[in-house]
């Protein structure tokens, strides 16, 4: 029998079908904001913005899920500047700890910065200050701080390994379950060999990326020092892992879609093919999740089914559909169909187990971006089922082989909306799950003063919080010499008046836990401008005395 060839239009349209679909894939390869990254600062001591009385000697950053600190990325600088972080952060789970050296000169506004790697490897960088005292005129600026070193890499790569699974997965599945005896595999093979490739190149490309958003340099200035220590991490080993097994599922292919292989070495293949697909979330969002080994597997047969749906429906389209007799077209479609019935069964059902986990409370459905999204997607997965549901019902009816020019245009409405949704998946890949939002820390709270007062012998800076009448207040002293070095005190005396209500001062009683620092708990009766005065003794004969107002709410 004459093999018939496929005409001009044939190619024409197969070759738009899969443009389409690599367009809109590429729709999600711009550059992610700086909000994508998905472990978020939880709590910070001191507290960003905070202002406090002393110069502590160890920041605390508390992340959303567990962190790596970057080499050489994480420090705190001093009022003037400085670097006065001590030795490598200790890191215990989601814990950042950072050592600090109490400066010559304390007194002013400390700049922390930070850039981490996350649970599921995304970086994240940021930075806060703390004020000592009361803040500086000018506090320190942190450096320049590349949002997306990696620039495109990262996202396009991701994006390139997904189009490769659809391109190897739906051939090497119609080759094996349903293709014509009659007809040429060739065709098959050549695709399922390019998305091995393609998955091959794009997690060659996402680990440079990656390891240029872990330094935080552009991919051009990476050094082998660089390249070596993301390849020292976990998901290098997944990366590892992955390109291994895609060496194996080459060895098996060519049988397989070739129509040679027995049930053996096709069962080998899916496994295979199922255990690569896992390392997709063994190196993403999944490994941070609340539940990680059932966010894993929901991740996996989510993957799993989405390209198992949409590689077939694009292999039906671009091989079967327009060049089989109706006839044999007649046996192959319901047993399409049955196939992906099941697919986006299982893709329905994963993904809304995934999205619980995912969105932690039903108000962040609405009420985060990651919400929001997925409202989008589920808007736009239910219309592409609406023409699924039309298409088997032509196969069910058994009017479908006998009209594929219909069977093509559904099938080609349901690739280019998937392909819409596999760009919303990937957006959600990059934004941050709503069980995040809202969790990121706060500045402090600028309840109560902080005053700095000078005098040509001495500097006191005090505190009093919340400043707040009827409640019990703290105050904090600390004085330093002009040049903003800790002077000792032999004797402090506090007072507290409210001249506008007639109250008369008030002594404060003192304690004195370091000899240039002293503490007292105060209450202010009722509302109003207190005046509060501070007289610090350093000598037999040397003292100053301060004074300030302070509301009281």
């Amino acid at each position: 029998m004459t093999r018939t060839r496929e005409s001009p239009p044939g190619r024409i349209r197969a070759g738009i079908l899969l443009g389409l679909v690599l367009a809109c894939l590429c729709l999600t390869v711009l550059p992610a904001s700086p909000a994508a990254a998905h472990a978020v600062v939880v709590a910070t001591t001191p507290q960003r913005d905070e202002v406090v009385g002393y110069a502590p000697r160890e920041v605390v950053v508390t992340f959303s899920e567990p962190v790596a600190p970057v080499p050489g990325r994480i420090q705190v600088l001093a009022p003037d500047g400085r670097r006065i972080s001590v030795g490598e952060p200790e890191v215990r789970g989601a814990t950042l700890r950072i050592r600090v050296r109490v400066p010559d000169r304390p007194l002013g506004t400390y700049l922390v910065s930070y850039r981490v790697i996350s649970a599921d490897s995304h970086p994240v960088a940021g930075s806060f200050t703390y004020s000592a005292g009361a803040p500086s005129s000018t506090p320190p600026q942190p450096g320049p701080e590349d949002a997306s070193p990696g620039g495109p890499l990262v996202p396009a790569a991701k994006y390139l390994g997904y189009l490769g699974l659809v391109a190897a997965v739906g051939p090497t599945l119609l080759a094996a379950t349903m293709w014509p005896r009659r007809r040429s595999r060739r065709g098959a093979l050549v695709v399922a060999w390019t998305g091995l490739g393609l998955v091959a190149v794009a997690t060659a490309a996402t680990w440079v990326g990656q390891a240029a958003e872990a330094v935080g340099v552009p991919v051009g200035e990476l050094s082998p020092a660089d390249l070596r220590a993301v390849g020292t991490g976990p998901v290098a080993v997944v990366y590892a892992v992955r390109l291994a097994l895609l060496g194996v599922g080459a060895t098996l292919l060519p049988a397989v879609v070739g129509g040679t292989a027995g049930r053996s070495r096709t069962a080998l293949l899916a496994v295979v093919g199922l255990a690569a697909a896992a390392t997709w979330p063994l190196a993403g969002h999944p490994v941070a999740a609340p539940l990680p080994p059932v966010s894993i597997a929901l991740v996996t047969i989510h993957l799993a089914a989405v390209t198992v749906w949409l590689g077939g429906l694009l292999t039906l389209t671009a091989f079967l559909l327009r060049r089989t007799h109706p006839r044999v077209l007649a046996r192959i479609l319901p047993g399409w169909s049955r196939c992906a019935t099941v697919a986006v069964g299982w893709l329905v059902i994963t993904g809304v187990g995934q999205a619980a986990i995912e969105l932690g409370r039903p108000s962040a459905l609405l009420g985060s971006a990651y919400g929001r999204l997925l409202c989008a997607k589920a808007a736009l997965l239910a219309a592409v089922l609406a023409v699924a549901a039309w298409q088997r019902h032509l196969v069910r009816r058994r009017v479908a082989a006998g009209r594929p020019r219909w069977v093509a245009r559904a099938a080609g409405v349901e690739l280019a909306a998937t392909a819409v949704v596999l760009a919303l998946t990937a957006v959600l890949v990059q934004t941050p799950p709503g069980r995040t939002a809202g969790t990121e820390a706060a500045g402090a709270a600028r309840d109560g003063i902080a005053r700095s007062v000078s005098t040509d012998l001495l500097t006191v800076q005090f505190d009093v919080y919340p400043a707040q009448a009827g409640a019990l207040n703290s105050l904090h002293a600390y004085v330093y010499t002009p040049a903003a070095k800790p002077l000792p005190v032999v004797e402090w005396r506090v007072t507290a008046a409210l001249p506008a209500a007639g109250v008369e001062p008030i002594a404060v009683p003192v304690d004195t836990p370091e000899p240039h620092h002293a503490s007292a708990a105060l209450r202010f009766p009722v509302p109003g401008e207190w005046t509060v005065r501070i007289t610090a003794r350093v000598s037999d004969i040397d003292q100053s005395t301060v004074t300030a107002t302070v509301p009281v709410r």
